[in-house]
């Protein structure tokens, strides 16, 4: 009887310890899509930049699968490395670069208009 609960102790275990690690891994994905964008979207091409607002939709895709999971402190840092992905991103299409993206969907399309917005002053 004392083995079976053991064991049953330790599946528990193990599951809470994979949510866990699932949803910091999400941060992970994000925190290093913000170091690759800083350290090489100045060499991006147009397939480049495509691929990179692909990734960007499904890294917050996993976020958004645990937003009710999150500490406030882990909130902050996603906003942060969000924020820092934004900053590139908005950087490239600044540069003309996401005028050239041919069939890029509409997710993406609207994360950029936000961004160009948020540095065009006649928008607000």
């Amino acid at each position: 009887m004392k083995i079976k609960h053991l064991i049953l102790c330790g599946a528990m275990g193990l599951m809470m310890v994979s949510c866990s690690t699932t949803k910091q891994s999400a941060i992970n994905q994000l925190e290093d899509f913000s170091y690759e964008l800083r350290d090489h979207s100045r060499y991006y091409n147009v397939d480049d930049w495509e691929k990179a607002g692909k990734k960007f939709v499904s890294i917050r895709d996993k976020i958004s699968k645990h937003e009710f999971d999150y500490t406030p402190e882990e909130k902050v840092k996603i906003g942060r490395l969000e924020g820092d992905c934004a900053k590139y991103m908005a950087k490239g299409a600044k540069e003309g670069v996401f005028d050239k993206l041919k069939n890029i969907g509409s997710e993406i399309k609207g994360i950029i208009q936000s961004i160009m917005d948020a540095f065009d002053p006649a928008a607000q």
